[in-house]
């Protein structure tokens, strides 16, 4: 700390940081200037709250100058980003001997805020699923697959990955195989079993031709197929029903969502998704309350007593 004096210039200890950053560490020059801009900003915190040497710097004045970010608007990857800027800077200094205090250790990052997942309308979802599909075997193949993602609620991998011994259509029900290869039941009924059915018996074969595949959804040269593929086959579908971007995932949202505003309860719908938290399941139950104020006016008594 030899030269910096009690008073130190937190200025130039962010010079020397910055310059660490861009040597050393060799950051790109655009993480060197967001960080420079977030630190210039918790300095003049700092100077407004009268506090000029480090050794004073306390954990409630960070946690102070984090809800004024938060309180600005900004958004959270930028508030985020200035707690890392903020983090590493004390970290710098401590490492330097430049001060003895690390009031940011164990700082964790302010939370994200959960996004809501994009969902269709139950519209939305006959225009894609209704939509003409050619009688041809890639075209049958992609409308089994669509059907599955939205009347299964399956991942994109577990799609992939299925395969026909895990098929079990006069049961109404698929073997799935997710995250850290846990195996759950999945029904299957109603259009999509009969699509996936039609496809298995007519369209399949035409596919694998004389490969042997275990696959049930399988690439034009008889490959299993890959999730980019499946990918490309939503958004191809999805535009041609007049939805732009269309993810698989919002599909499985979209299944999770309408069988919760049909009645369906919130555990039956975590195991069928395969959720190992009922708290990710319940973000579901916050995308459209309209089902519920319905489902309340129709059936209490007192209801509509003014």
């Amino acid at each position: 700390m030899e030269g910096w004096g009690p008073q130190l210039n937190l200025a130039r200890a962010v010079r020397e940081y910055l310059g660490y950053l861009a040597i050393e560490r060799g950051s790109s020059s655009h993480t060197v200037e967001a960080y420079g801009r977030d630190l210039d900003r918790y300095l003049a915190y700092l100077d407004e709250a009268g506090v000029h040497d480090p050794e004073d710097i306390t954990r409630p004045l960070i946690e102070g100058h984090i809800a004024t970010l938060v309180g600005m608007g900004l958004a959270p990857a930028s508030v985020e980003r200035a707690v890392s800027a903020i983090k590493g800077f004390h970290r710098f200094m401590v490492a330097d001997q430049i001060c003895s205090v690390h009031p940011t250790a164990d700082l964790p990052l302010p939370s994200k805020p959960k996004h809501l997942p994009d969902v269709l309308s139950i519209e939305q979802a006959r225009a894609l699923l209704d939509q003409t599909f050619r009688e041809t075997a890639l075209d049958q193949r992609d409308h089994a697959i669509l059907e599955m993602l939205y009347g299964c609620g399956l991942r994109v991998s577990e799609l992939c990955g299925l395969d026909q011994r895990e098929v079990f259509l006069d049961d109404e029900m698929l073997r799935v195989f997710g995250k850290g290869s846990k195996e759950r039941v999945v029904p299957i009924m109603g259009s999509a079993a009969s699509t996936l059915g039609a496809y298995l018996v007519r369209w399949r074969p035409q596919l694998v031709g004389k490969r042997l595949s275990s696959a049930v959804f399988l690439n034009a040269r008889g490959g299993r197929i890959s999730r980019q593929s499946v990918h490309a086959i939503c958004e191809k579908y999805g535009r041609l029903a007049g939805i732009e971007g269309l993810h698989p995932h919002t599909l499985r949202h979209s299944f999770a969502t309408h069988m919760l505003e049909g009645g369906a309860d919130l555990r039956i719908v975590q195991e069928i998704l395969g959720h190992a938290s009922i708290a990710t399941t319940q973000l579901y139950t916050h995308i459209d309350r309209t089902h519920v104020r319905m489902a309340y006016l129709a059936a209490h008594p007192r209801a509509h007593i003014s």
